[in-house]
């Protein structure tokens, strides 16, 4: 089949892949919170977090495509707007989770799935990295010859979604095992202690790793 009848470059997808994978593998804010969310608070937690973060994704991925995050990597005060809005996000949810309050009786199951979902999305557009990769990465793989560079996003930025929610499904399915040791051993607040020491770590990590 010739390459030209491709919607993308087939040379470019082993690439592309290897490079999200290696990304999301690489241990980074979303990582380390869904890690201490499902521990805690175990796999409904942190799966319902997860579409937050994908969420988050889809919205950047969408921005890419209106040519709207070309915007971040040129406005250095929108940048550290965004950046410093994240940092500051994080160190609230360290504050919350160290407090530990349990949810009030009104707020049930689906207002808790709700803060889960808007959490993850949050985090996930106060993240300047999540929308740089789609400034950065993405059209060095969008090649001339193939379909329009509007739909070589879209299948490339659908590749990275698909490859994101595979790795933190994993992470969370891996943490969830360590919730329910937490739990017999009733050790549950002092775990939301370290779960918020390491969401101050993230914290700090976001504003050193994201400077430019």
């Amino acid at each position: 089949m010739p390459h030209a009848a491709w919607p993308v470059d087939p040379a470019a997808i082993a690439p592309f892949l290897l490079a999200i994978v290696l990304i999301e593998l690489t241990p980074g804010p979303n990582m380390g919170y869904l890690a201490g969310l499902s521990a805690v608070e175990g796999r409904r937690a942190g799966v319902v977090t997860i579409a937050g973060i994908t969420a988050g994704l889809l919205v950047y991925m969408l921005a890419s495509v209106a040519g709207l995050t070309e915007i971040l990597r040129f406005n250095r005060p929108l940048y550290e707007v965004l950046r410093w809005a994240g940092v500051a996000y994080i160190f609230w949810l360290a504050f919350d989770a160290w407090r530990g309050e349990k949810p009030t009786d009104f707020q049930g199951e689906d207002g808790r799935a709700w803060i889960h979902f808007r959490r993850g999305l949050v985090a996930n557009l106060l993240n300047p990295k999540a929308a740089l990769f789609y400034v950065t990465l993405l059209p060095g793989f969008i090649q001339t010859g193939h379909a329009s560079p509007t739909v070589q996003a879209l299948i490339l930025g659908g590749a990275h979604i698909a490859v994101s929610i595979a790795v933190h499904g994993a992470i969370v399915l891996s943490s969830d095992g360590l919730a329910r040791r937490l739990i017999l051993e009733g050790s549950s607040p002092r775990t939301r202690r370290l779960f918020a020491v390491a969401l101050v770590a993230t914290a700090i990590w976001i504003a050193v790793e994201t400077g430019r």
